[in-house]
């Protein structure tokens, strides 16, 4: 069986990168702001997920 890491490691990638899309959607800034943030997750997908993750915009609860 073999499995390959990488494959493995771009897949957390790419649900990681959905799941911030979707924060991203259902925050409270500009329509331009988001678009921004999830320009920045697509085009840079690791880094721009770190990055939202620590200084981008959150959902909010309600």
């Amino acid at each position: 069986m073999d499995i390959q890491i990488t494959g493995l490691l771009g897949l957390l990638i790419f649900i990681g990168d959905i799941w911030a899309i979707l924060n991203i959607a259902q925050s409270k800034v500009t329509m331009g702001a988001k678009l921004l943030w999830v320009l920045l997750v697509l085009f840079l997908p690791l880094l721009g997920l770190i990055i939202w993750f620590f200084a981008g915009p959150k959902a909010t609860a309600g």
